[in-house]
């Protein structure tokens, strides 16, 4: 849901909608090197990676930064365009590493060191 002055909410220069991506991250996230690593990532990585850890197939839709990109480190590719510094994820692990405090469905709950985790019956 966008502000009712009508701008665009950002997901902290991260998300794959470019609408989404901070100011000074719009360039990178339109470039072809981005877009180009981010469909070799996902197509070798479709499912959640947190999740997976769960023992649950779920889509990835996410190709997440481990180290956030910063105005300081977004030309640096080793940051930006390195694959053991990204982590497919699913909408609920993206929505949770970012706003802290997505919805998970039925069959999933956070441990107490905020894992994803299949939930067990009466849990």
């Amino acid at each position: 849901m966008n502000p009712p002055d009508g701008s665009q909410r950002t997901c902290a220069g991260f998300c794959n909608d470019k609408t989404m991506a901070k100011t000074y991250a719009q360039k990178f996230y339109n470039s072809k090197k981005w877009t180009n690593f981010r469909q070799m990532y996902l197509s070798e990585h479709p499912y959640c990676e947190r999740c997976k850890q769960a023992g649950l197939i779920v889509p990835a839709e996410h190709v997440h930064h481990i180290i956030y990109i910063t105005p300081e480190n977004i030309s640096n590719p080793y940051i930006t365009l390195n694959a053991e510094n990204v982590e497919a994820l699913c909408q609920t692990c993206h929505n949770r590493e970012h706003h802290g405090n997505a919805d998970l469905d039925d069959e999933l709950m956070f441990d107490e060191n905020g894992n994803i985790r299949k939930r067990e019956e009466g849990a």
